[in-house]
């Protein structure tokens, strides 16, 4: 940072001021003095001319006593003073003048300190003899006490509020510092003052403590100073702070003083120093510390002492009272920023933040792009690249991050030193410690290596891409080869670089040269001064050097034959000097132009004359072709997330302004004064004059002089066009970027289709398209700039307005890619239409239908580019395989059967057999969809699960159906044969398929017979339908099957039947088919038969545990453990209880057949007189009497299974649908 002095008001009648504030809110500046000297001042800043003067200059009365403390409370505006008679006063603003408010006379003892809390409702007055008050904003007392430590009453001198009012901290004449509880007023704690330990009992000077705003335990920064008299000084995060950092300022303290951001302490005091005399003088002065408590900067102030310290606002400024006058000190902070490419990069930290935030701002197009960074310390700028210096907390080392101007990372270095300085150029960057240099040969491009592979690093180092070595070190070998030397006294302070060399400053003002690209120690020259900064001019012959003190020199860089790298000589000091001097820089493009900054003025010099000076406090960004670009980083740093594009200012030198008023004259006059300030922009002005006058002699010399080549042979073309001067007008209009003008004359000429083809060379295709229109040029152009103006939009996302262009240009293939990003899939369709057949584009239209599943459509575009392959391969991607198997027929591709199988077949290795079924049925494949779901129904039959086992059936058998209907329905008289050969030969291989409703007819009795017995208690009807269960032994687990007769004919009382069905089971047994175990109650068989025939009651109880066991459970799905294994010694037990009781001698019911009236047995299946079939309904088990039905009994047939039911039970049960295969019924 740089500070210098600026303004000086002086206090009428040599009042001595002992208390100065600066309002931080709205600016105005309180000071008091000797005799109730009290007044108000405002300073406004004319940001012109950036000279500050008085608006307010209030006296105020009402004190009589020196005024020993003056305070702002900023959010209600008002002012506290206290004069040494213990009068305190309150002002408030009325009006736009200060009248009194309050009054508080103690007149007891002196008020030595008084604060305010950060939100303005609390202050805090202490007195000299320990008594203190707290008070509320409106004047209401708090609380008060007389503070006492041993049984004492402390002096004191100091207070100060916790950035949370929760605390306050009291300092007294012996130096301590003692914390108290805000609301009660109890003493906490003394504060450990680590500075003084060796020197107790010093006096206190300064105590603040910084409001950040952020919790007293989470500031990232110390806010706490304590400051005593002899110099010494403690930083601290909070009260309990273990570990402050320590300051020696080395004068004598008398005030210190945070600036309003926290982030710069202000310490003033005076200093003996001695003159070459050897008389002894005391010095006035500030000195300037940052958080980490690293010296900025020391002012220099004249008079014997400073007796208070107030900062603006925005840090910018500060007053200082000395003696009977205000000085007032400007403040240029050293901001992180650069500018690079139109950019604009500047990093701030929030309050309470550790990250900095850093802006990308393009100056010219507004466009910003943010980063945040962790501890960031450096930026730096050149070419089209910047670099960001951050330290790694993981590895304590250094980051260099290389970055472009949207702040995207290129490319990365890590270092082992902290850097304190650092210069770029569009191809190095040089980075240096105290006593190391490193310099890194950039690639502005993203390289194939990866920048963290230590074997990638060390090849790029090998090739000369960086290099580290000690400042000592006069031998620099080609190697990546770093050992470090002992600590050297002379430190380096400063660097810089140009395209030639490097130059290292140390602080005894030695600066070592190195020659690039091969970076070796060439030159050693010593300066009379401690260089701050430094810089070399385009040609990198005469260096620019800022001292500590703000001086600016200019050295001679020696010749090559007087380079010596062992010996340091002294350096050719030019005859140039100029103090208070805080920015530089040099022109680009002329080694005797440069511009610098002196206070709040800028000043050009040719050479080492100086032009009228310029008023500004803005930095120098850059200077080429005569013009200066600067930035106001002040007004910026206001409101950093938000930069105006006014905060950007341009200047022109003077000859650029006298040039361009000389050319309104005469052309002579002109040529003659860039003669003698000879520069290509000038040169280029007077060659732009020459041509608006078609003098092209002088404009041919004037771009000979700048060198351009192409301004040359412009005019030698112009030349040729010397009978039409209108034509000639208008090329130079055109040349010289004035395309409206250059359109009007060749209007004027009739030459609409030059205007045109001006239009298409600076791709204003807009212009072209209306100049086509009116008959500039042919229709192929026009197509041209619709394309044109659709990739315009195209560009700009905007692709509504650019399928419109295109469709008028008729770019299909533009049109292809649009719509599918519009996702406009109606407009897609139509291309099919437009596109002729075998186009390329099909193909690419088929592929993007497909990308969203819309599969007809990417059939038919891959159809009509003949490509059938691309076709099927779309279907089977989306599933579509009914498609798929058509096409394959259609077209003779036989493969695509195997793909099925193979998909179908992984799809039953992964146990998703389901999804193959459904994969077969969209492909048609209605066997092999029956083969698995016949499948699927035995494996259910197995695991008693007989419901989902009649569904696959069901489902089974209708696929069944459709195979048979499909390939019956194909085949012609000729080949019906071979049809029906087919379709047998498909379902022959699985006898469940063979007669495919036969599996779903046995689960759908065995589950009707439960119905009937469990639910409908009709065990007659329950036994019939048990007993068809016969027929369907092949298919049902037998010992379940003869299970359920046995239990429904017992319950029946048909023993006989009962008795066979016991045979069977015991003949089952014999064979060795056991069953496998249920989920159901533990119940034995025979306590179910003895409870029915002992009581003769609970028959309901005794037929729900028997049906669990059939079925495996119970309707309540509670979990039960069944063991139903029986061995064939246990059915014969149970056969002879029973049938001991009840002799099988019963005959069973029979009914007489509808044909031939004989009996027979209902369950049959056929009569075994005349052999006519009986058909079941599939309702209620009953046998259908007629082949028709009668008008009683309706029967009902279903159009997809072709069973039959009775009309009856339907209606008996409001049942619509089939009660097999649910097939929906015509009820009419």
């Amino acid at each position: 940072m740089f500070v210098y002095l600026s303004k000086k008001i002086a206090i009428p009648n040599g009042v001595k001021l002992r208390s100065v504030a600066w309002n931080a809110e709205q600016g105005w500046i309180a000071c008091g003095g000797d005799n109730g000297l009290l007044k108000v001042l405002k300073l406004e800043l004319d940001r012109n001319t950036t000279t500050s003067n008085l608006s307010m200059n209030q006296t105020l009365d009402g004190h009589e006593g020196s005024i020993s403390v003056v305070g702002w409370n900023e959010q209600y505006r008002k002012l506290t003073s206290s004069d040494q008679n213990g009068l305190i006063i309150v002002w408030m603003l009325h009006k736009g003048m200060w009248f009194e408010e309050m009054i508080n006379n103690r007149n007891r003892s002196v008020v030595k300190d008084l604060c305010w809390t950060a939100d303005g409702q609390q202050i805090c007055i202490v007195y000299e003899d320990g008594a203190v008050i707290v008070g509320s904003v409106d004047g209401n007392r708090k609380w008060g006490k007389e503070l006492k430590s041993a049984g004492k009453a402390l002096q004191l001198t100091h207070v100060q509020w916790s950035p949370d009012a929760k605390m306050i901290l009291f300092g007294t004449n012996s130096g301590e510092v003692h914390r108290y509880d805000a609301s009660s007023g109890n003493c906490v704690a003394k504060l450990l003052c680590h500075c003084i330990e060796d020197s107790p009992g010093v006096k206190l000077c300064g105590l603040e403590w910084f409001a950040s705003g952020e919790p007293v335990y989470d500031n990232p920064h110390p806010t706490l100073v304590i400051c005593y008299e002899n110099g010494r000084c403690q930083l601290m995060k909070n009260e309990s702070d273990d570990k402050p950092i320590l300051i020696d300022t080395g004068m004598r303290a008398t005030k210190v003083k945070w600036n309003c951001q926290g982030l710069v302490l202000a310490i003033g005091g005076t200093q003996t120093t001695t003159l070459p005399a050897g008389d002894k003088k005391e010095v006035s002065m500030v000195q300037f510390y940052n958080t980490h408590g690293q010296h900025l900067r020391t002012l220099k102030v004249p008079g014997s002492s400073i007796a208070s310290i107030s900062w603006e606002g925005n840090g910018l400024r500060l007053a200082l009272a000395v003696d009977s006058f205000i000085y007032f000190a400007n403040v240029r902070p050293d901001y992180k920023w650069g500018y690079f490419n139109k950019t604009i990069v500047y990093a701030f930290l929030k309050p309470g933040k550790v990250d900095h935030t850093i802006i990308f701002w393009n100056a010219k197009t507004s466009e910003k792009n943010v980063k945040h960074v962790r501890k960031l310390m450096h930026i730096a700028t050149g070419g089209d690249n910047c670099v960001l210096i951050r330290k790694d907390d993981t590895s304590g080392q250094h980051i260099l991050i290389l970055c472009n101007a949207i702040g995207s990372p290129i490319d990365s270095k890590y270092v082992d030193f902290e850097p304190i300085s650092v210069a770029m150029t569009n191809t190095h960057v040089v980075v240096t410690s105290e006593d190391v240099v490193y310099i890194w040969q950039y690639r502005s491009v993203t390289t194939k290596e990866d920048i963290f592979d230590p074997q990638a690093a060390n090849a790029r180092r090998k090739e000369g891409k960086e290099k580290v070595f000690h400042i000592e070190d006069l031998n620099l070998d080609s190697e990546f080869t770093f050992k470090r030397s002992p600590v050297t006294a002379d430190l380096i302070c400063t660097c810089c670089i140009s395209n030639k060399f490097v130059l290292v400053g140390r602080e005894s003002g030695t600066v070592h040269t190195y020659k690039l690209p091969d970076i070796k120690l060439v030159d050693r020259f010593i300066m009379s001064c401690r260089p701050q900064t430094m810089e070399l001019n385009c040609t990198s012959t005469v260096m620019s050097v800022i001292d500590i003190i703000g001086m600016l020199t200019f050295y001679t860089l020696p010749k090559e034959e007087n380079w010596s790298e062992s010996h340091a000589k002294q350096a050719e000091l030019m005859p140039f000097e100029r103090k208070d001097v805080w920015d530089m820089k040099w022109a680009g493009d002329n080694e005797e132009l440069f511009a610098m900054m002196e206070k709040t003025r800028m000043y050009i010099f040719r050479g080492l004359d100086p032009e009228e000076p310029i008023l500004s406090s803005a930095n120098i960004c850059a200077f080429d072709n005569l013009k200066i670009k600067a930035v106001v980083l002040d007004d910026i740093m206001t409101e950093p997330e938000h930069p105006q594009k006014d905060c950007v200012i341009s200047f022109e030198t003077k000859s650029l302004r006298d040039t361009r008023k000389l050319l309104k004259t005469t052309i002579k006059d002109a040529y003659d004064f860039i003669e003698k300030n000879p520069h290509p922009r000038l040169w280029s002005l007077l060659a732009e004059k020459a041509l608006e006058q078609l003098n092209f002699v002088v404009a041919e010399k004037a771009f000979v002089k700048c060198k351009d080549y192409q301004g040359i042979q412009f005019v030698k073309r112009l030349k040729h066009l010397e009978k039409d001067k209108t034509k000639q007008q208008a090329e130079i209009a055109a040349y010289f970027g004035h395309f409206d003008d250059a359109e009007r004359l060749y209007r004027d000429i009739d030459r609409k289709d030059l205007a045109a083809e001006l239009r298409m060379r600076l791709g204003d295709w807009f212009k072209v398209v209306q100049l086509v229109q009116e008959g500039g040029l042919d229709d192929v152009h026009i197509q041209e700039a619709w394309d044109n103006i659709g990739d315009y939009y195209a560009d700009r996302q905007k692709w509504a307005k650019a399928v419109q262009y295109y469709s008028q240009a008729k770019n299909y293939e533009k049109l292809v890619e649009y719509y599918h990003i519009l996702e406009d899939y109606q407009s897609m369709r139509k291309l099919i239409d437009l596109l002729p057949e075998g186009n390329s584009l099909l193909i690419e239209l088929g592929r993007k239908f497909s990308s969203v599943g819309l599969a007809n459509e990417a059939v038919n575009s891959f159809l009509k580019a003949d490509k059938v392959k691309l076709a099927v391969d779309a279907c089977i991607e989306l599933n579509q395989w009914s498609r798929a198997v058509q096409l394959a027929e259609k077209y003779n591709l036989p493969e695509i059967s195997s793909y099925l199988a193979k998909y179908a077949n992984h799809l039953v290795e992964k146990q998703e057999t389901t999804q193959a079924i459904a994969l077969y049925q969209k492909a048609e494949y209605h066997a092999e969809a029956a083969k698995l779901l016949a499948q699927l129904a035995q494996d259910a039959g197995k695991t008693d699960k007989p419901l989902w086992a009649k569904k696959c059936y069901v489902l089974a058998a209708i696929a069944i159906d459709k195979y048979k209907k499909k390939t019956l329905g194909s085949a012609t008289s000729g080949n019906m044969v071979d049809a029906l050969l087919s379709a047998d030969k498909a379902t022959a291989t699985d006898k469940a398929l063979d007669n495919a409703w036969k599996g779903a007819e046995a689960y759908h009795f065995y589950l009707l017979a439960q119905q009937q017995l469990v639910e409908h208690q009709n065990v007659e009807r329950a036994m019939v339908t048990a007993m068809r269960l016969t027929e369907y032994d092949d298919i049902l687990d037998e010992v379940s099957l003869y299970s359920l007769i046995a239990l429904t004919a017992y319950l029946n009382k048909s023993y006989s039947l009962c008795s066979k069905a016991f045979i069977r089971l015991e003949t089952i047994e014999a064979r060795g088919n056991k069953r496998s175990e249920l989920d159901g109650p533990h119940v034995e068989d025979e306590d179910i038969f003895h409870s029915i025939d002992s009581k003769g009651s609970n028959v309901l109880s005794a037929v729900g545990a028997m049906t669990r066991r059939i079925v495996g459970g119970n309707k309540s799905n509670s979990a039960y453990t069944f063991d139903f294994e029986m061995t064939e010694s246990k059915y014969q037990d149970l056969a002879i209880k029973i049938f001991t009781r009840h002799p099988p001698s019963d005959e069973p019911p029979t009914i007489p057949c509808w044909k031939c009236k004989s009996d027979t047995k209902e369950w049959y299946s056929s009569c075994q007189t005349c052999g006519v079939t009986f058909n079941v309904c599939v309702i209620s088990g009953r046998t259908i009497q007629s082949d028709t039905g009668s008008s009683e009994h309706r029967i009902e047939v279903c159009k997809r299974c072709r069973h039959k039911m009775y009309r009856s039970e339907m209606i008996a049960k409001r049942w619509r649908h089939c009660f097999l295969c649910h097939a929906p019924l015509n009820t009419d």
